[in-house]
């Protein structure tokens, strides 16, 4: 222990000692200096030094003895059974940890594919008096409630249509079938679905479609579609909103551009996130901040690229653009 002691303040003693021998030798050369009390003056220097030395050996090491006594007192078998090493119970605790975290994992999703089928088999059900409600405000005479009726039957069947895409959006893979579709009638068939929004907010559309063919799964395409024209509706007053496509880069495109109050150029990076609306108008309830973002993700699988351009109070425009039918090579179902 004085060993290791002595060794590891080594630097510190040898400076000491050597600045001792440097007086010393200083003293005995120059005559001016009177050699003799220098010389008691090292010499009671070197006995204080050597009293610190026992000192600070005898308070440092005192600590790390009586670690060592409790280390060698410590009996490890009294904790361990003799048949089973410390690394088998880590091993075996890691084990059942793992296990039950699996189990509880797959407990959770159980219960939540149980919700989503009930989530979407109340959907359905709730689909079924909607329709039929549809069907008995089209029997109504008076044009005024008939329009306010259709309206608000509206905003339920989207709100719905929404949630439904929401919980198959994360089995969108397993959903889609990839073939040719008909641009014109898809589009022309969810502006039929959205005519009394458009007759009662007084918007129209300017259609312009110079490419009718693209390639990808009506159904979600069509979800697609609806909500970028809804965001459109909802956003503009009277007036028209354009839609057109066009072939660029050997990639189709469809463009939907309205006039309405625009987004600020700070929100833009944000517009496709889950549940952002805006930071400029804190008051709009109608906004779920859902649309876009379902949008979003049911493109990605699609392989479309969705480009935003716009500016306040003076509209918004979306672009599509569609991919070859090389890009669908590892999607099943092509």
């Amino acid at each position: 222990m004085i060993k290791n002691f002595l060794i590891e303040r080594r630097s510190w003693i040898l400076l000491f000692i050597i600045q001792q021998l440097v007086i010393i030798l200083v003293a005995y050369l120059d005559n001016a200096i009177p050699f003799k009390p220098i010389l008691y003056i090292v010499f009671l220097s070197m006995i204080i030094f050597i009293l610190f030395l026992v000192v600070r050996y005898h308070k440092e090491t005192k600590f790390y003895k009586s670690l060592e006594e409790w280390e060698n007192n410590l009996d490890l078998t009294s904790i361990i059974e003799p048949e089973r090493p410390f690394e088998k119970i880590i091993e075996k605790s890691m084990t059942d940890q793992t296990e039950r975290l699996k189990r509880l994992a797959s407990e959770n999703q159980l219960v939540l594919e149980m919700e989503k089928d009930e989530l979407l088999a109340w959907i359905h059900e709730v689909k079924t008096p909607l329709t039929a409600m549809h069907l008995i405000i089209e029997r109504i005479d008076d044009k005024p409630l008939k329009s306010q009726l259709t309206y608000e039957w509206l905003r339920i069947h989207l709100l719905l249509d929404q949630q439904l895409h929401h919980k198959r959006i994360s089995f969108i893979e397993n959903d889609l079938f990839i073939e040719t579709i008909n641009l014109k009638e898809l589009i022309f068939k969810e502006l039929k679905t959205l005519q009394s929004w458009c007759i009662r907010k007084g918007i129209g559309f300017d259609i312009q479609l110079e490419v009718t063919e693209v390639l990808s799964d009506a159904k979600w395409l069509a979800f697609i579609i609806r909500q970028l024209l809804s965001n459109s509706i909802k956003y503009s007053e009277a007036g028209d909103i354009n839609i057109k496509s066009f072939e660029e880069n050997d990639r189709a495109k469809l463009e939907i551009q309205d006039f309405g109050r625009g987004i600020d150029p700070k929100d833009l990076p944000r517009i496709f996130d889950k549940g952002f609306t805006s930071t400029t108008n804190h008051a709009d309830n109608a906004s779920t901040g859902m649309g876009l973002y379902l949008t979003k993700k049911a493109a990605e699988p699609l392989h479309i690229h969705i480009e935003v351009r716009s500016k306040i109070d003076a509209g918004t425009t979306f672009t599509l653009s569609f991919p070859k039918k090389n890009d669908f090579v590892n999607i099943a179902g092509m």
